[in-house]
């Protein structure tokens, strides 16, 4: 949108009054909002272009790009937030909460603070793939309830921080959406870096999945001036420093990935976080709970890098939940019921680095 636009936001209180939940707690003027396509790739087939309904020769297929939705409120912070959701989710990640919250993208909104809500290459809104991919049916709501630590199916954990209606965990469910083509960091992050010419200076906020383009998409592009990554499972190390894969429960061994010396030192010159929530074991605490041990190594994984990252001159943080008294937090700590604290915590940690001016 190029037009300078105000509109206020905000819920109509018959709707508030009708429901335990409801998003968007406080009117928002907008400077602008939109939505827009960036990065990808076009491809030829071969031979000349005939005009034959049928024939394809010579036609173009435009693909692997990123789908972005953004907000910008009147008098904005100087940096943008870009959110990049994890696997088998989309930006609905950062939007509304399965029992019908403020989601980060409003809260943030709400904070004075531009938001860019990202689709990844070949998921959600920007399914278009220049690969051949077959998605398939597959049954498998109770592994995520498990990994994603709302507790051992069909049980819950105790101290949990989400609504256990019925209605709330479908919609939890019906979060999950397929790869339309092979995940691909690479094609993520090259989608990332042009999401970012367009947002500029920007804290880069991952999840989970998308930690990985997330860190390569900062060694990538000089618009990131901070990361936050909640639940990352893959790390930047750099070659011959990337430690043994830990054993563990879980059928998803996790692992750094080695990266040259001069890249890996580009990750030294922001200002890093990664943030875990709760029921993960401590440290050598193997469990026979896959949901809980395939967390314990990515937290074992991550105290190692940030070591690492420091110890070549880097500011990186570990954001452990429990550690700030904030209890329960599933895999999701941004859609969870005290996710009000989690916002907190973030955005205390961007003032203290001097990215929420």
């Amino acid at each position: 949108m190029n037009t300078r636009i105000k509109t206020i936001l905000c819920v109509a209180a018959a709707l508030a009054a009708t429901t335990a939940a409801s998003a968007m707690s406080h009117p928002v003027m907008l400077e602008d909002q939109g939505s827009f396509f960036a990065g990808g790739v076009v491809k030829t087939a071969p031979g000349a272009y005939t005009g034959q309904p049928l024939d394809r020769s010579g036609e173009t297929l435009h693909g692997d790009h990123a789908y972005v939705f953004y907000q910008k409120p009147v008098k904005a912070h100087q940096n943008a937030l870009v959110f990049l959701h994890g696997a088998g989710q989309s930006s609905k990640t950062w939007e509304t909460t399965p029992d019908g919250r403020d989601g980060f993208q409003n809260m943030f909104l709400e904070r004075g603070y531009t938001t860019y809500l990202v689709d990844q290459p070949r998921r959600g809104k920007a399914g278009q793939t220049t690969i051949t991919h077959t998605v398939t049916a597959q049954p498998e709501d109770q592994m995520w309830f498990n990994i994603f630590r709302l507790g051992t199916w069909p049980k819950y954990y105790d101290n949990v921080q989400v609504a256990r209606d019925e209605r709330s965990l479908d919609q939890f469910f019906r979060q999950m959406t397929p790869n339309t083509g092979d995940f691909d960091q690479e094609v993520i992050s090259d989608a990332m870096v042009a999401v970012l010419e367009t947002a500029g200076p920007s804290v880069l906020v991952t999840h989970s999945q998308g930690g990985g383009p997330g860190w390569e998409t900062a060694m990538k592009s000089d618009k990131v001036k901070g990361v936050i990554s909640f639940e990352p499972g893959d790390f930047p190390f750099p070659e011959g420093e990337v430690p043994p894969a830990e054993p563990t429960r879980s059928p998803f061994p996790a692992q750094g990935s080695a990266v040259s010396m001069d890249e890996f030192l580009k990750m030294t010159k922001i200002p890093v976080a990664v943030v875990y929530g709760d029921n993960i074991p401590a440290e050598h605490e193997h469990t026979d709970n896959w949901g809980m041990d395939n967390w314990r190594i990515r937290l074992n994984l991550a105290r190692k890098w940030v070591d690492i990252v420091n110890r070549y001159g880097g500011n990186a943080e570990l954001i452990y939940l429990p550690d700030r008294g904030i209890y329960g937090n599933t895999h999701f700590p941004f859609a969870d019921l005290n996710n009000k604290e989690v916002a907190d915590v973030m955005e205390q940690w961007m003032k203290d680095n001097g990215l929420a001016e």
